[in-house]
């Protein structure tokens, strides 16, 4: 079994490791762009095209499917993405659970990308699971792209500011870029010593592991001795794991062993290995 995961940088580990988690037989392919991201800021025919790249490098290596672990290519390149790759290879999206959270029923924020919050995708999520009106859109300026460079004050200074925009009434919190949830410890570290409350965060990795177990009709296989595989693009080329992923653990529990004690320094940039 072969999966293989897309996103403009970082965010696409947290995807990889729960998938590595049900699935350490599972080779894993992770196609990144350095040279585009953040993608975020691009026009939905760049996000497109860029997506593109790197979801046909990845599908070279033949993989059982490809996972958009992206929100924003999610939104704007999915519909690219199954016309170029499905019916041979399903193509599977990330999208913001925002219906979990709204079911447990407590007040909740969205922390996104500036580009995503407000956005029309994401107003249609909150129609759909929580029309009641109690969820707050929260514009994360900066964190996406500090996380990718593993960037200790910078993402310190980047939750700070969101939380100050999440209203004080606030119990759970939807992760709405896969970034943040390489720093979901540190978000809610930040919170509960603001707020006294141990908020509850809501990311998409783990259901994205168990769709791509359904799409491609496997079953989780968590007892396995045997390890897949690791397999790294970096805006179409072959590469390495970038230096920024060592800094999380879920980079550390992906790379070759020989990788795992190798992390970078706070402020230190990801890209191309």
């Amino acid at each position: 079994m072969r999966i293989a995961l897309v996103d403009s940088g970082v965010g696409l580990l947290p995807a990889a490791a729960a998938l590595r988690r049900v699935r350490p037989d599972a080779g894993l392919v992770l196609s990144c762009d350095p040279d585009g991201m953040p993608w975020g800021p691009r026009s939905p025919e760049e996000i497109t095209a860029r997506a593109l790249r790197c979801a046909r490098a990845a599908a070279a290596e033949r993989p059982d499917a490809v996972v958009v672990a992206c929100n924003t290519a999610t939104v704007h390149a999915l519909p690219a993405l199954r016309a170029a790759l499905e019916p041979a290879v399903p193509v599977i999206g990330t999208v913001p659970a925002v219906k979990p959270a709204a079911a447990s029923g407590s007040p909740f924020a969205i922390w996104a990308t500036p580009a995503t919050t407000g956005s029309a995708y994401q107003r249609r999520l909150i129609g759909e699971f929580a029309p009641d009106g109690r969820v707050a859109e929260v514009p994360c300026h900066g964190l996406a792209d500090a996380v990718e460079r593993a960037d200790e004050a910078a993402i310190a200074a980047a939750v700070k500011a969101a939380a100050e925009l999440t209203p004080p009434e606030t119990t759970a919190i939807v992760l709405g870029c896969t970034h943040y949830e390489l720093v979901a410890a540190r978000i809610r570290a930040h919170l509960l010593s603001v707020t006294g409350i141990a908020v509850a965060l809501f990311g998409s990795a783990e259901a994205v592991a168990v769709q791509v177990l359904r799409r491609t009709g496997r079953a989780a296989a968590p007892d396995t001795a045997d390890r897949g595989g690791l397999t790294v693009f970096a805006s179409g080329r072959p590469a390495a794991l970038p230096p920024a992923a060592l800094a999380y653990a879920e980079g550390r529990f992906l790379a070759p062993p020989a990788r795992r004690t190798a992390a970078p320094a706070a402020g230190s940039r990801g890209g191309t290995a």
